[in-house]
């Protein structure tokens, strides 16, 4: 059973961000805030070698793919939740109309720049549900940002 208790908080958040021009200032301070955990991860992970941190904000599809499914392997993520993830994640050839294929694509994305602007293209084209998956998808990265993905270690 789902309850909902009618308010968006995409939309509230929205509004409340937003300045004269009437561009959200969310995106800012959410960059700030990546980039303040960037720089605290660099100094954290040249200490700990083999260790791998999730930085969302320049990861290729292939380690984004590999996180999100670590996550449902581990109990973390849902289906229902993994599904703009893997919408993100898929590139398609302008030349051929084909799938790229993730494994050989080094092409290094921000996810979460990514996501912002699924979310812009969603209210533009008055669809909240996928506007509200992406706002989803941007707090799970901003909640797992710099967390240990890997120890580079065998047993």
């Amino acid at each position: 059973m789902k309850i909902d208790s009618g308010a968006s908080y995409l939309v509230v958040n929205r509004a409340q961000n937003t300045n004269v021009a009437g561009r959200a200032d969310g995106a800012a301070s959410f960059a700030a805030t990546l980039a303040g955990k960037t720089q605290e991860s660099q100094t954290a992970t040249a200490g700990a070698a083999g260790v791998s941190q999730a930085d969302f904000s320049n990861m290729t599809r292939q380690e984004m793919f590999d996180w999100m499914n670590d996550q449902i392997r581990s109990g973390k993520m849902s289906f229902d939740e993994r599904s703009p993830f893997l919408g993100m994640t898929m590139k398609i050839s302008v030349a051929t109309g084909q799938p790229v294929d993730m494994a050989t694509d080094t092409t290094r994305i921000n996810f979460p720049e990514k996501a912002r602007l699924g979310i812009e293209g969603a209210l533009s084209r008055n669809d909240p549900g996928a506007a509200k998956r992406l706002q989803a998808a941007i707090d799970i990265m901003l909640k797992n940002q710099e967390q240990t993905v890997r120890v580079g270690t065998r047993v």
